[in-house]
């Protein structure tokens, strides 16, 4: 079964969120195993990418404003590729400030959502509706139309 572990810094603080993100997890069980890890946030995106980067394992990908923009059939097939591939996920959600040059460096992919800014929270809540809608194009699924 295909790991995603989605590294963010801070926490959520609003229930809606919560229960969103927690819907999609949900959701996702059935493809993958997803694992949340929280950052605290640090003094510095230095700091806070020391923590980011010891949490991160298998294939990277950190939402970035200078990232590429994918559709989501092309994130699908991303996620695909991976899975084949037998590599874990990993991605990468900096705070508000967003994310060290370290970590942008570090990772194997930059992926930006749009040239909108978004708050972080509400980021965790569409990466997870993504990484499932990705999953559900993959297998097939009506879901995306």
């Amino acid at each position: 079964m295909q790991k995603i572990t989605i590294v963010a810094v801070g926490k959520i603080k609003e229930a809606f969120y919560r229960e969103a993100v927690a819907e999609y997890v949900k959701r996702l069980s059935r493809f993958a195993k997803v694992e949340i890890r929280e950052i605290a946030e640090g003094a510095s995106l230095q700091a806070e990418g020391v923590e980011i980067l010891r949490a991160c394992k298998g294939y990277t990908v950190a939402l970035a404003v200078e990232g590429e923009k994918l559709s989501s059939e092309a994130l699908a097939a991303k996620i695909q590729k991976c899975t084949d591939a037998g590599k874990d996920i990993t991605f990468i959600i900096g705070s508000s400030c967003g994310l060290s040059d370290e970590v942008k460096k570090a990772a194997d992919y930059k992926l930006s959502f749009s040239d909108m800014t978004f708050p972080h929270q509400l980021m965790r809540v569409i990466l997870c509706e993504q990484i499932y809608r990705a999953f559900m194009i993959n297998n097939g699924s009506t879901y995306h139309k």
